[in-house]
């Protein structure tokens, strides 16, 4: 079985082609290839799969093997496997995920993708909520991308212990799925500094919808105006919240190296 490794700020997965449909076994595949110790590494395993409402299908795996919705980082890689390898001759195509169909813009130089645009939908901004984390009170925002998240608001993100936090957030009694979360500081200018405690992968170097997400609960709020640069971890993405009500988000996209399966 042959795989191509990818990333998107750090944000890493393993890609399979998959023109017959999703393979056997995926979510065990998932926590098998995603170990960074027994298997190749990675947040999550993403397989390309034919569509009957777009141009692909990405069905998208955690590192812990759950099923994910939508993955910004993940789709942006996405349109640059298909491209750079033939599968498609578009710059511009449809991916269905389980959060919808986007919309990609592929950015070409010298035959390669560079950088995607990808149509990340409508958000839908929640009231913030109170939560209970070891005594004290965290105040988030939720925000459904196609996939669910928690904005938090804090003064400083360094400061923040995203590890002790961040799983208690995520499968937080009050809240009736398990979410994404995000801790931001908006730093004037059209920036955002922010960490992110992924669902079923933990701390991760970014997270596209996230960092739509952070935009749109900051926005909503006053604390931002309709686009910024989101500086994460692994890089920065430019997010915009454009008067049609759809967040556009821009990044680059990297194939690390492909590969072949022992077994």
């Amino acid at each position: 079985m042959e795989f191509t490794k990818m990333h998107g700020l750090g944000n890493d997965y393993i890609f399979l082609y998959c023109p017959h449909g999703d393979p056997e076994e995926a979510e065990a595949l998932a926590r098998r290839l995603s170990d960074r110790h027994t298997g190749v590494g990675g947040d999550g395993l993403i397989c390309i799969c034919p569509s009957q409402k777009a141009d692909f299908r990405m069905a998208m795996f955690n590192a812990d093997g759950s099923q994910g919705s939508m993955c910004g980082n993940g789709i942006r890689c996405l349109g640059k496997y298909v491209y750079d390898r033939g599968h498609t001759h578009k710059t511009c195509l449809t991916v269905e995920t389980g959060g919808g169909v986007r919309t990609l813009d592929l950015r070409v130089e010298e035959g390669q993708v560079t950088e995607v645009t990808v149509d990340m939908g409508e958000p839908q901004v929640g009231r913030p909520l109170v939560l209970e984390v070891d005594g004290a009170p965290i105040v988030g925002t939720p925000v459904w991308m196609g996939n669910p998240h928690l904005i938090c608001l804090v003064e400083n993100v360094d400061r923040v212990d995203v590890v002790r936090l961040g799983p208690q957030l995520e499968r937080h009694p009050q809240l009736p799925q398990r979410v994404n979360v995000e801790f931001v500081t908006p730093k004037g200018e059209g920036r955002i500094i922010m960490r992110v405690w992924e669902r079923g992968s933990g701390e991760t170097m970014a997270c596209g919808t996230g960092a739509s997400a952070a935009l749109a609960a900051l926005t909503s709020a006053g604390r931002t105006g309709r686009q910024a640069v989101v500086e994460l971890r692994g890089g920065e993405l430019s997010i915009r919240w454009e008067e049609d009500g759809h967040i556009y988000m821009t990044g680059p996209a990297v194939t690390v190296f492909d590969g072949q399966l022992a077994h």
